[in-house]
């Protein structure tokens, strides 16, 4: 799953990256520890062209009583997206884009025992998830973040990460057919092969941390079964 990420660019910036209006208010700030329910940027498309929203993450289906079940709902399985109850309607008519530096996975290891790893673009680019957005009756606008299968090195931390989206196909995602044998495919290989996956320091296990720091590498040791390089990405 994804239940941790950072985004720090500014909505003017995001607004220039996807050409797309800022309707944001200026109310965001940078986030290098984005929780569940904290509120994100999102860029969806709308009559007039895409815009750069606010949408608390973790989405909230319209026949939902409580909006505090979107906690449970942070994440949209790639696999059942298009037919679960939850998401099918969001993502008939609902996509969007979720800009990110990166995310956030752990696996065992390291003095507190689980090691934390910030999975980003080793050129320091950013990325977008495919995601999906709900609005409810009461105007609360809220969002998911569609995962699959990792693969290759991105497997040595998590057996699931972020579907992601390249330039290229922001446009089909954002306002294609709702066909899952085109949307749903993952990016080239070579994409994947440019991810760091980069070790990093425990304080981001803790929500009330944040600030750049929390994405700065550390050394960690590693044994040689465990040492991943990007020669290894495969497809399985």
């Amino acid at each position: 799953m994804c239940g941790r990420y950072a985004t720090s660019r500014s909505s003017v910036d995001l607004a220039a990256l996807f050409e797309a209006v800022d309707e944001t208010g200026g109310v965001l700030a940078p986030d290098f520890n984005v929780a569940p329910t904290d509120p994100v940027p999102i860029v969806a498309s709308g009559r007039g062209g895409r815009a750069v929203r606010v949408a608390r993450w973790g989405l909230v289906p319209h026949w939902a009583r409580d909006a505090r079940v979107g906690v449970r709902m942070i994440n949209a399985r790639a696999e059942t997206v298009a037919s679960s109850n939850a998401f099918v309607p969001s993502f008939r008519a609902r996509r969007c884009l979720v800009p990110a530096d990166g995310w956030y996975e752990w696996r065992p290891g390291g003095p507190t025992g689980k090691q934390a790893y910030f999975m980003t673009p080793a050129d320091g680019s950013g990325l977008a998830f495919a995601g999906l957005w709900a609005v409810s009756p009461s105007g609360l606008v809220t969002c998911s973040i569609v995962t699959t299968a990792a693969i290759g090195h991105l497997a040595f931390v998590h057996d699931r990460m972020p579907l992601i989206m390249t330039p290229d196909r922001w446009a089909e995602w954002l306002c294609g057919p709702a066909d899952p044998a085109t949307l749903l495919i993952l990016p080239s290989v070579n994409f994947l092969d440019s991810l760091e996956v980069r070790p990093v320091g425990p304080a981001v296990g803790n929500v009330h941390h944040d600030g750049p720091h929390l994405t700065d590498p550390i050394a960690v040791p590693t044994s040689p079964a465990e040492a991943v390089q990007p020669t290894d990405l495969t497809l399985f």
